[in-house]
This record gives C-alpha cells, sequence and structure tokens, in this order.
C-alpha cells in the first residue's frame, strides 16, 4: 500500500503531542454534536456523506503556501530548525496536499458550514491519520473491509482518507519525475541533440516531441544504473551481513522489501525524534486560489507528457480485432467503438498507432487518414504534413493532394514545411506548373528555399527541357551565397548539351571553373559534344585538345563526339588521322565510335567498309545498337540490298518506341529513296502512331505513289 511505503513507523512520530490528544478529541465532538443533525444517517462521528460510498476523486495540482492557520479550539504550534524542515519537507508536502483535498471535500458536504467548523475537522482527521500512523495502524487504516477500524471514523471516511492519500502519493511521484526530468531535459546531450535537429530544420510541437524522448530515455538510463548500484549495495551489505553471522532469511525478507519501495514511491528521510509538522494551506480558502491552481495545472499539462490509458477488457479484444483488420476493411466501425470504451486522448490514439505500425504496416496509412477527423484525436498541421509526406515518398500525388484538400477544409493552411514537401514531390513528379505554385507560397510565407528546395526545381525544370529557367535558380543561389553542387553544374552542363545550346553550356562549364570546380573527363566531353551538334569541328577540337592537355585521356564516347563532329562538316581525313593518332598512344575504338563511323560510312555508301566495321563489333560481342540498325537500313535500302534492308527494318520496327523524330525520317527516306514505297508507308503509319509528324515526308510519300517507282532487284 503506497501510503505505508511512504510513512515509515520509525520515521512517522506523534503529531499529536503538540496538541494533546485528549483536548482535540473534546474540540472535535463539540464541532461534530451542532451538524449531526443534518446528516443523520452517517455512522462515523465526522459526518460523511454515505451515499456515495465510493468518493469520485478527481485529483488536481494546487498552490500551497507556507503560512500557518490556527484553528478553532487548537493550541498547535509546533516549533522548528532548520534541520527539521528539512527533513521534514516530503511530509509536510504530503499532509499539505491532503488537507486541501479533504477541505474540498467537507466543503461540497457541509456547504452551510463555516470556515472554522471545516477547519475543526480538518484539523481532528489529520490527527487520526497521524495518530494511525504512529502507532502502527496503517494497515488497519488503508484495508477497508477489516472489522477493526478506528471507533472515531466511520468506514466510509476512512476509505475516502486511503484513496485521497493514494491520490497525493500519485501526484507526488509525477512531481518528482517532473523535477527529475527537468534536469535531463538542459543536460548536454539532450542539448546536443537538439542542436542537430535544429540545423536540420525539425521546429515546435515535433522539436518539443523529440526533446522530451531524448530526456526521458536519459532519465531510463540514469534510472536502470541507479537500480544496479543499489542491487549491488545491497548484495555487499548482505554478503557482509552474513560474514558476521546475521540472519540471511531476515535479511532476505528485508532486501526483498527494500527493492519493493525504492524504486516506485516517494519516501521520508530516515530521522529520529518528533514530527515538527504545520498543516499549510488552511488559509487559502478564498476560491480565486482555486482557480490559480487550475490554470497552472493546465499549464503543467504542456510541459509534461500524458501518459497512456492502460487497454484491458473489452477494449483490449476491440483492440486485437483492429490490428487484424485487412487493407480493403473499413476500419471507422471498430475505431468508433474503441474510443467509445477507451474514451482516449491524444497520446492513446499515438500509443494505438505505434502497436498497428508494428503488426500491420500496410493498414497504418489508412488509419491514419481516419484520425485526422477524429475529434479526441487533436489533429494538428504535423499530422498532415506528416501523411503528405508519406504519400510524396511513395509519388501518390492524388492521396497527398486530398490531404492537402482536407487541411483546407478543417481551416489549417499548410506551412512552410508543408509547402516544403509539395515543392519535391510536384518536382520529383515533373509537374513544373504545380511544383512553381508551391514554390511561391513557401515565398509567401517568408521562407527562404534552402539548397534542397533549389536542387528539386532545377531538376524539375532541366527534366522538363527548360534548362535556362534552371540556369535562373542557380544564379539565384549563388546570389543567397548557396554554392552550388558539382551534381547541379553537371546537370545544367548534360541538359544544354542535349539541346545543342552552346552559349547556356560555355556559361555552366566557365561558372564550375569560378566556383572552384575544375574541368574533368565527363564535362570535357560534353562541351566536345554540344559544339559538334551545331557543326563546329574546330571548338570542339579545342576542348578535345584542352582535355588530354589537363592530362585526362579520351575516352570511347570522347573521341565518338569528335568523330560526330567532323561528321557533321564531313572531314573523313582529319577525323581518320585522328583515329591514327589517337591507336598510337593505345587508344582501341569501341561501340560508341564504330556507331558513328558505321552512321557516316553508311551515308557515304561504303557498304564494304561498313560490314568491316560490323565485323569488328561482332569479335567484340557487342550488339548493334538500335541507331547501327537505323543507319544500315537507310544504306542497304539505298544500295538496293533488299534483304539485308528487310531485315533491319525488321529490327528497327520491333524497337519502334524507342525511335525518335530523326530517326523516323532517316528510315522512310531511305525506303523511299530505295524504292521500298510499301514500307515506307507502312513505317509513316507507325511514326504517326508514335504523335510524330513530318510535312516532307508526306510529299516525299505522295510523289513516290505518283511515279510509282520500281524496285530494283538485288
Amino acid at each position: 500500500m503506497n501510503l505505508k511505503r511512504l510513512v515509515n513507523r520509525q520515521v512517522v512520530n506523534s503529531l499529536w503531542r503538540f496538541n494533546g490528544r485528549m483536548r482535540t478529541r473534546r474540540d472535535f465532538s463539540t464541532i461534530t454534536a451542532s451538524i449531526h443533525s443534518s446528516n443523520s444517517s452517517c455512522d462515523g462521528v465526522v459526518p460523511y456523506n454515505c451515499s456515495n460510498s465510493t468518493p469520485i476523486l478527481s485529483f488536481n495540482r494546487y498552490m500551497h503556501t507556507i503560512g500557518e492557520t490556527k484553528l478553532i479550539g487548537s493550541s498547535f504550534n509546533p516549533k522548528h530548525n532548520a534541520n527539521d524542515s528539512e527533513e521534514d519537507g516530503t511530509m509536510n508536502e504530503f499532509l499539505s496536499r491532503f488537507v486541501w483535498i479533504m477541505r474540498r471535500k467537507l466543503t461540497e458536504v457541509y456547504k452551510d458550514s463555516d470556515k472554522e467548523t471545516i477547519n475543526g475537522m480538518l484539523l481532528v482527521i489529520v490527527g487520526e491519520v497521524v495518530s494511525e500512523m504512529e502507532r502502527g495502524g496503517l494497515e488497519q487504516m488503508l484495508d477497508v473491509s477489516a472489522a477493526t477500524l478506528s471507533q472515531g471514523f466511520s468506514r466510509d471516511l476512512w476509505k475516502t482518507v486511503w484513496e485521497v492519500s493514494n491520490a497525493v502519493l500519485a501526484d507526488m511521484e509525477k512531481e518528482r519525475k517532473k523535477e527529475k526530468m527537468k534536469g535531463f531535459l538542459q543536460c548536454e546531450e539532450v542539448q546536443e541533440l537538439c542542436r542537430f535537429a535544429a540545423e536540420i530544420g525539425i521546429r515546435g510541437d515535433m522539436m518539443r516531441d523529440f526533446r522530451f524522448k531524448w530526456a526521458r530515455e536519459k532519465m531510463e538510463e540514469s534510472d536502470f544504473y541507479e537500480g544496479l548500484k543499489r542491487l549491488r549495495e545491497e548484495v555487499r551489505a548482505q554478503e557482509k551481513a552474513e560474514e558476521e553471522g546475521k540472519n540471511a532469511v531476515a535479511m532476505g525478507k528485508e532486501a526483498v522489501i527494500m527493492d519493493e519501495e525504492k524504486p516506485k514511491v516517494v519516501t521520508l528521510p530516515m530521522r529520529h525524534g518528533k514530527i515538527n509538522y504545520k498543516i499549510y494551506g488552511l488559509d487559502l480558502s478564498n476560491p480565486k486560489w482555486a482557480k490559480v491552481a487550475d490554470r497552472i495545472h493546465e499549464s503543467e499539462k504542456l510541459d509534461w507528457p500524458e501518459e497512456p490509458k492502460p487497454i484491458s477488457g473489452k477494449c483490449k479484444i476491440v483492440t486485437e480485432k483492429i490490428l487484424a483488420l485487412k487493407e480493403e476493411d473499413d476500419p471507422s466501425p471498430l475505431l468508433a467503438q474503441w474510443a467509445e470504451l477507451q474514451k482516449p486522448s491524444r497520446i492513446d490514439w499515438f500509443t494505438l498507432l505505434d502497436k498497428l505500425k508494428e503488426q500491420n504496416t500496410r493498414l497504418y496509412p489508412k488509419i491514419e487518414e481516419v484520425l485526422l477527423s477524429e475529434k479526441s484525436f487533436q489533429a494538428n498541421i504535423r499530422d498532415y504534413s506528416k501523411i503528405i509526406d508519406a504519400h510524396a515518398k511513395q509519388n501518390r500525388i492524388e492521396d497527398a493532394e486530398r490531404i492537402v484538400e482536407k487541411m483546407n477544409e478543417n481551416g489549417i493552411q499548410p506551412d512552410a514545411l508543408t509547402t516544403n514537401i509539395l515543392v519535391h514531390m510536384y518536382s520529383k513528379a515533373g509537374n513544373l506548373d504545380r511544383a512553381r505554385e508551391a514554390l511561391e507560397s513557401l515565398r509567401r510565407l517568408g521562407f527562404r528555399p534552402d539548397r534542397e528546395i533549389y536542387n528539386s526545381m532545377i531538376m524539375a525544370y532541366v527534366n522538363a527541357g527548360q534548362p535556362k529557367l534552371a540556369e535562373l535558380l542557380m544564379r539565384e543561389m549563388e546570389a543567397r551565397d548557396i554554392k552550388p553542387t558539382m551534381e547541379i553544374y553537371m546537370t545544367l552542363l548534360r541538359s544544354f548539351s542535349q539541346h545543342g545550346d552552346v552559349g547556356g553550356a560555355g556559361r555552366i562549364a566557365t561558372t564550375m571553373q569560378f566556383a572552384g570546380f575544375q574541368p574533368n573527363l565527363e564535362s570535357c566531353t560534353l562541351l566536345v559534344e554540344t559544339f559538334g551538334q551545331v557543326g563546329d569541328p574546330d571548338q570542339a577540337r579545342n576542348n578535345f585538345d584542352y582535355l588530354m592537355r589537363l592530362g585526362h585521356k579520351p575516352d570511347d564516347r570522347c573521341t565518338a563526339g569528335m568523330i560526330a563532329a567532323y561528321e557533321k562538316k564531313n572531314m573523313l581525313d582529319k577525323a581518320l588521322k585522328l583515329l591514327l593518332e589517337l591507336e598510337k598512344d593505345g587508344f582501341e575504338p569501341g561501340l560508341a565510335t564504330d556507331t558513328v563511323l558505321v552512321d557516316w560510312l553508311g551515308k557515304l555508301q561504303l557498304v564494304d567498309e561498313v560490314e568491316q566495321l560490323l565485323g569488328r563489333i561482332a569479335e567484340q560481342g557487342e550488339a548493334p545498337p538500335l541507331k547501327i540498325q537505323v543507319s544500315l537500313c537507310d544504306m542497304y535500302a539505298r544500295a538496293g540490298v533488299e534483304r539485308k534492308a528487310l531485315q533491319a527494318l525488321g529490327v528497327v520496327e520491333a524497337k519502334k518506341e524507342q525511335l525518335g523524330l530523326h530517326d523516323f525520317e532517316r528510315v522512310v527516306g531511305g525506303l523511299i529513296a530505295g524504292g521500298f514505297v510499301q514500307e515506307a508507308q507502312r513505317v509513316h503509319r507507325l511514326m504517326e502512331a508514335q504523335g510524330f509528324a513530318s510535312e516532307h515526308l508526306k510529299v516525299a510519300l505522295t510523289a513516290s505513289q505518283a511515279f510509282s517507282r520500281k524496285r530494283p532487284s538485288t
């Protein structure tokens, strides 16, 4: 029993000796005689509402003063010294809280009684409680079913005393934990974790929850090691006692009692002598103090995390049913039944969600979304943003937008964190318009985009084929002293190269060098390819030579880009000369270089040379890529080699989804030139089915049908 654990008979001495037991009992009989007629059905000397044998305890925290109140008929005036006051602090706090609650209960029952009468009742009740403690009668006092209770109080009054005592002890334990928790909230390790969390963008309620979680873990760790230390000391004491020849059985029982008591209760300091106690709180009868205490209690709820209620009985059965639900089942009826049985608070719902996350991960998002409409869940903006983030990571854009719409319906406007999630989601999905809207919303909220936001938007612009807009964002980053990464520069350079934008590629390459990133093999290769696309082999060769001066050896891709640049101007002699120079340095042409050469030689109708290259590709064990098949189809069709032309055409048609407009035009043009009109018409229909259109091909097909050119024989 908690009260007996609190007050040890070796610690508690007589409070009654301060005032005199006989005089108090005379005063008490005088008080109760005057009010006995108003409650004649009660059995005890102190009147009590017997119709409610199990009083409802709704314990609140109250403020107490150190003032001293003299009661009617009492000469209670204890003397304290500094040491006694410090030792009796816990006892004073217990009795102070006990008196405050009992005063409220007596005031509710005896509404017509004046303050002096209530004070007299309180003094008698406290005196009787302390008297039972010093006589060692706690078991009788706390066991409401015992037949031998003190004849001064009724059974119901003793039951109320027991319930109030346990409530006081529970609250004192919470206060003890709270004070201990405050120390861990300020410890260096928790502060370091909080600083790290702040650096990565965690704010507000989420930061508070993490801080309490880390502090609670540190407190539990400290309690664990303190328990180990205490057990070690007990074992040493027991071994020492055994060596001295003490009774091992008696010591074992005492160790068990100590093991049960120490971790769970608030204990009093061991001391000798009398209990010096002043009844605090008896002068706080003004209702304003109760209002102040209520406000303090409400504010403390924000500082001290609430503990979940235990799940038992029917509620436990419903919980198991919820955990066993399938993904297609409707959880709403079971959740409503669970809420009716459990009367949950927010922490209870989170406890259920944690169990669900461990045992039924597929159903977890569905129930989490249902709880947003549950009043007792008290959903806040972080709950919405967490669900939106989960949908965004799975690319479930419609589900995320549905949660955003529900937020707006409930009057919750997306904050910077939620909008940040939306920017990343739309950028990743390639929805450039919605990504821009989310970015503007973020700026209106006063949030300055960070590196991750810029990276997402730049990638969105690049994927949408708008590298110039992506470059503007990169310039904005530089203006805000946010240094773009090497990956961002390379992404922009790659995009400009694919679009053949020489100016954009040059600007990015120059900016990279000013930012401290030295040109590498890939950046130089991209510049070579860019100049090759626009037909400027001289600038391409300059970048090719610059790459070699930096100490990089050109690879197959870079060499292929340089050969393609020469192809634009049909400089076959320079291309062959370059290949000979590279081969002297140990370079061996790969598939990329051979592909460019096959395409170039095929356009020149050098069939034998092309077939030699095809033989070399086959020797390397490489399969000819689609670009080579397009070149072969065009070359063989123009050369009138029907069998090989149709063979290459079959491969091309099988991979029609991979063809671009230029590839379709190349194949259809070659078939028309070779007199394969029917095949050209078929490929043209495939081209239109893929969404490509070419007016000059339509004109060429119409002309070929009009002239009815005959297919040459092979």
